[in-house]
Protein backbone atom coordinates (compact mmCIF):
# COMPACT_ATOMS: atom_id res chain seq x y z
CA UNK A 1 0.00 0.00 0.00
CA UNK A 2 1.18 3.18 -1.11
CA UNK A 3 1.52 6.34 1.47
CA UNK A 4 -0.68 8.28 -0.77
CA UNK A 5 -3.19 5.32 -0.83
CA UNK A 6 -2.66 5.23 3.32
CA UNK A 7 -3.69 8.47 3.87
CA UNK A 8 -6.55 8.04 1.44
CA UNK A 9 -7.35 5.23 3.72
CA UNK A 10 -7.39 7.24 6.66
CA UNK A 11 -9.40 9.81 5.88
CA UNK A 12 -12.22 7.57 4.73
CA UNK A 13 -11.78 6.50 8.30
CA UNK A 14 -11.88 9.82 9.81
CA UNK A 15 -14.95 10.57 7.54
CA UNK A 16 -16.75 7.69 8.46
CA UNK A 17 -16.90 8.02 12.17
CA UNK A 18 -17.70 11.52 11.67
CA UNK A 19 -20.72 10.28 10.00
CA UNK A 20 -21.48 7.91 12.74
CA UNK A 21 -21.23 10.64 15.48
CA UNK A 22 -22.83 13.34 13.64
CA UNK A 23 -26.05 13.35 15.26
CA UNK A 24 -25.02 13.39 18.70
CA UNK A 25 -22.19 16.04 18.23
CA UNK A 26 -23.49 17.71 14.58
CA UNK A 27 -21.00 20.55 13.45
CA UNK A 28 -18.34 18.81 15.59
CA UNK A 29 -18.68 15.01 14.61
CA UNK A 30 -15.27 15.33 13.37
CA UNK A 31 -13.46 16.50 16.02
CA UNK A 32 -15.18 13.97 18.22
CA UNK A 33 -13.74 11.43 15.72
CA UNK A 34 -10.55 12.31 16.40
CA UNK A 35 -10.70 12.17 19.83
CA UNK A 36 -12.46 8.63 19.69
CA UNK A 37 -9.72 7.27 17.60
CA UNK A 38 -7.18 8.58 19.83
CA UNK A 39 -8.85 7.03 22.13
CA UNK A 40 -8.64 3.21 20.55
CA UNK A 41 -5.09 4.32 19.42
CA UNK A 42 -4.25 4.50 23.29
CA UNK A 43 -6.32 1.62 24.05
CA UNK A 44 -4.39 -0.13 21.55
CA UNK A 45 -0.74 0.83 23.13
CA UNK A 46 -2.29 0.41 26.97
CA UNK A 47 -0.78 -3.20 26.95
CA UNK A 48 2.83 -1.88 26.42
CA UNK A 49 1.96 1.08 28.93
CA UNK A 50 0.82 -2.09 31.63
CA UNK A 51 4.18 -3.66 30.26
CA UNK A 52 6.43 0.05 31.34
CA UNK A 53 4.72 -0.21 34.81
CA UNK A 54 6.00 -3.27 35.53
CA UNK A 55 9.49 -2.81 34.39
CA UNK A 56 9.51 0.50 36.11
CA UNK A 57 8.43 -1.68 39.15
CA UNK A 58 11.93 -4.31 38.33
CA UNK A 59 13.92 -1.62 37.92
CA UNK A 60 13.24 -0.18 40.92
CA UNK A 61 13.66 -3.72 42.47
CA UNK A 62 17.16 -3.80 41.70
CA UNK A 63 17.85 -0.58 43.20
CA UNK A 64 20.23 -2.10 46.38
CA UNK A 65 22.36 -4.55 43.74
CA UNK A 66 23.06 -1.23 41.53
CA UNK A 67 24.00 0.62 45.06
CA UNK A 68 26.24 -2.41 45.51
CA UNK A 69 27.79 -1.90 41.90
CA UNK A 70 27.68 1.96 42.43
CA UNK A 71 30.15 1.76 45.24
CA UNK A 72 32.16 -1.08 44.14
CA UNK A 73 33.16 1.10 41.06
CA UNK A 74 33.04 4.03 42.37
CA UNK A 75 36.31 5.72 40.81
CA UNK A 76 35.25 3.59 37.42
CA UNK A 77 31.75 5.44 35.65
CA UNK A 78 32.61 3.70 32.62
CA UNK A 79 32.79 0.55 34.31
CA UNK A 80 30.05 1.21 36.00
CA UNK A 81 27.66 1.94 33.04
CA UNK A 82 28.54 -1.24 31.78
CA UNK A 83 28.10 -3.63 35.27
CA UNK A 84 24.28 -1.68 35.65
CA UNK A 85 23.56 -2.72 32.04
CA UNK A 86 24.75 -6.38 32.27
CA UNK A 87 22.47 -6.40 35.64
CA UNK A 88 19.47 -5.38 33.45
CA UNK A 89 20.28 -7.92 30.54
CA UNK A 90 20.52 -10.79 32.91
CA UNK A 91 17.36 -9.43 34.76
CA UNK A 92 15.62 -9.29 31.40
CA UNK A 93 14.90 -5.55 32.36
CA UNK A 94 15.15 -3.08 29.72
CA UNK A 95 16.06 0.45 31.31
CA UNK A 96 14.21 2.32 27.79
CA UNK A 97 10.91 0.11 27.75
CA UNK A 98 8.87 3.39 29.05
CA UNK A 99 9.35 4.77 25.49
CA UNK A 100 7.71 2.01 23.27
CA UNK A 101 4.19 3.81 24.02
CA UNK A 102 5.08 7.37 23.45
CA UNK A 103 6.90 5.88 19.75
CA UNK A 104 3.96 3.64 18.73
CA UNK A 105 1.72 6.64 18.73
CA UNK A 106 4.09 8.66 16.15
CA UNK A 107 2.52 7.39 12.96
CA UNK A 108 -1.04 8.02 14.30
CA UNK A 109 -0.30 11.84 14.87
CA UNK A 110 1.68 12.19 11.73
CA UNK A 111 -1.45 10.97 9.43
CA UNK A 112 -3.44 13.28 11.12
CA UNK A 113 -1.22 16.22 11.11
CA UNK A 114 -0.69 15.23 7.19
CA UNK A 115 -4.25 15.35 6.49
CA UNK A 116 -5.11 19.07 7.82
CA UNK A 117 -2.44 20.23 6.58
CA UNK A 118 -2.54 19.25 3.14
CA UNK A 119 -5.48 20.86 0.83
CA UNK A 120 -5.55 17.56 -1.69
CA UNK A 121 -5.95 13.98 -0.31
CA UNK A 122 -5.14 11.49 -3.24
CA UNK A 123 -5.53 14.43 -5.96
CA UNK A 124 -8.97 15.41 -4.77
CA UNK A 125 -10.03 18.10 -2.71
CA UNK A 126 -9.65 17.62 1.37
CA UNK A 127 -13.00 17.65 2.55
CA UNK A 128 -12.12 17.02 6.38
CA UNK A 129 -10.60 20.75 6.06
CA UNK A 130 -14.40 22.04 6.18
CA UNK A 131 -14.61 20.35 9.77
CA UNK A 132 -14.68 22.38 12.69
CA UNK A 133 -14.70 22.35 16.49
CA UNK A 134 -17.16 24.51 17.42
CA UNK A 135 -15.99 27.71 15.82
CA UNK A 136 -12.12 26.33 15.15
CA UNK A 137 -11.73 24.65 11.81
CA UNK A 138 -9.80 21.74 12.24
CA UNK A 139 -7.14 22.48 9.67
CA UNK A 140 -6.45 26.44 11.45
CA UNK A 141 -3.73 27.06 14.34
CA UNK A 142 -3.96 28.84 16.99
CA UNK A 143 -2.66 32.01 14.27
CA UNK A 144 -5.15 31.58 12.20
CA UNK A 145 -7.61 31.77 15.33
CA UNK A 146 -5.80 35.29 16.29
CA UNK A 147 -6.20 36.71 13.31
CA UNK A 148 -9.44 36.03 12.44
CA UNK A 149 -10.97 37.45 15.76
CA UNK A 150 -8.35 37.58 18.51
CA UNK A 151 -7.44 35.13 21.65
CA UNK A 152 -11.11 35.87 22.88
CA UNK A 153 -12.61 35.63 19.45
CA UNK A 154 -14.84 32.70 18.15
CA UNK A 155 -12.08 30.21 17.25
CA UNK A 156 -9.35 31.67 20.15
CA UNK A 157 -11.89 30.54 22.83
CA UNK A 158 -12.07 27.25 21.45
CA UNK A 159 -7.72 27.23 21.52
CA UNK A 160 -7.86 29.03 25.54
CA UNK A 161 -10.16 25.84 26.54
CA UNK A 162 -7.27 23.33 24.95
CA UNK A 163 -5.16 25.46 26.55
CA UNK A 164 -6.41 25.27 30.30
CA UNK A 165 -7.12 21.61 29.99
CA UNK A 166 -3.36 21.10 28.17
CA UNK A 167 -2.34 23.30 31.29
CA UNK A 168 -4.01 21.47 34.30
CA UNK A 169 -2.69 17.78 32.72
CA UNK A 170 0.52 19.77 32.97
CA UNK A 171 0.95 21.16 36.11
CA UNK A 172 -0.75 17.54 37.55
CA UNK A 173 1.92 15.69 35.53
CA UNK A 174 4.56 18.53 37.34
CA UNK A 175 3.89 17.78 40.77
CA UNK A 176 3.45 14.16 39.99
CA UNK A 177 6.56 13.35 38.69
CA UNK A 178 9.23 16.02 40.84
CA UNK A 179 6.85 13.67 44.06
CA UNK A 180 8.46 10.35 42.43
CA UNK A 181 11.84 11.70 42.00
CA UNK A 182 12.15 13.24 45.64
CA UNK A 183 11.17 9.22 46.26
CA UNK A 184 12.95 7.34 44.20
CA UNK A 185 15.99 9.23 43.62
CA UNK A 186 18.55 6.63 42.56
CA UNK A 187 15.82 4.82 40.02
CA UNK A 188 15.13 8.69 38.05
CA UNK A 189 18.93 8.50 37.88
CA UNK A 190 20.11 11.34 40.67
CA UNK A 191 22.10 10.95 43.60
CA UNK A 192 25.29 9.73 42.76
CA UNK A 193 25.42 8.51 39.12
CA UNK A 194 23.07 7.24 36.06
CA UNK A 195 21.91 3.82 35.15
CA UNK A 196 21.95 4.63 31.38
CA UNK A 197 24.37 7.09 30.04
CA UNK A 198 22.60 10.47 29.13
CA UNK A 199 19.37 9.73 31.88
CA UNK A 200 20.72 12.29 33.79
CA UNK A 201 19.72 15.19 31.43
CA UNK A 202 16.36 13.63 30.12
CA UNK A 203 15.30 13.63 34.27
CA UNK A 204 16.51 17.01 34.23
CA UNK A 205 13.87 18.47 32.28
CA UNK A 206 11.42 15.62 32.65
CA UNK A 207 9.24 17.50 35.12
CA UNK A 208 8.76 20.26 32.45
CA UNK A 209 8.09 18.29 29.33
CA UNK A 210 4.22 18.61 30.08
CA UNK A 211 4.44 21.64 29.54
CA UNK A 212 5.77 21.83 26.17
CA UNK A 213 2.57 20.55 24.99
CA UNK A 214 1.35 23.93 25.47
CA UNK A 215 3.19 24.53 22.65
CA UNK A 216 2.67 21.66 19.95
CA UNK A 217 -1.02 22.58 20.60
CA UNK A 218 0.05 26.20 19.41
CA UNK A 219 1.70 25.02 16.11
CA UNK A 220 0.07 22.07 14.57
CA UNK A 221 -3.48 22.12 13.00
CA UNK A 222 -6.10 21.79 15.69
CA UNK A 223 -6.75 18.48 14.83
CA UNK A 224 -3.33 17.30 15.25
CA UNK A 225 -3.74 19.41 18.61
CA UNK A 226 -6.49 17.39 19.79
CA UNK A 227 -5.11 14.16 19.22
CA UNK A 228 -2.30 15.46 20.99
CA UNK A 229 -4.48 17.08 23.92
CA UNK A 230 -6.37 13.88 24.55
CA UNK A 231 -3.75 11.26 24.40
CA UNK A 232 -1.52 13.59 27.09
CA UNK A 233 -4.83 13.46 29.42
CA UNK A 234 -5.02 10.37 28.83
CA UNK A 235 -1.51 9.18 29.91
CA UNK A 236 -1.61 11.19 32.66
CA UNK A 237 -5.01 9.33 33.87
CA UNK A 238 -3.46 5.94 33.11
CA UNK A 239 -0.17 7.03 34.94
CA UNK A 240 -1.49 7.61 37.61
CA UNK A 241 -2.97 4.47 38.08
CA UNK A 242 -0.47 2.02 36.92
CA UNK A 243 2.43 3.86 38.56
CA UNK A 244 0.82 4.24 42.28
Amino acid sequence: MSVFSLFSLFAHLVEHLADLLQPLFHASAAAAAIVLFTALVRLLVHPLSRAAARGQRARAALQPKIAELREKHAKDPQRLQKAVMELHAEEKVSPLSGCLPGLLQLPAFFLLYHLFSSSTIGGEANGLLSHRLLSAPLGGTWADALGAGGPFGPAGLVYLGLFVLVAAVAAFNYRRTKRMMANNPVTMGAGGGEQVPGLGAVNAVMPFLSFFTLVTVAVVPLAAALYVVTSTTWSAVERAALYQ
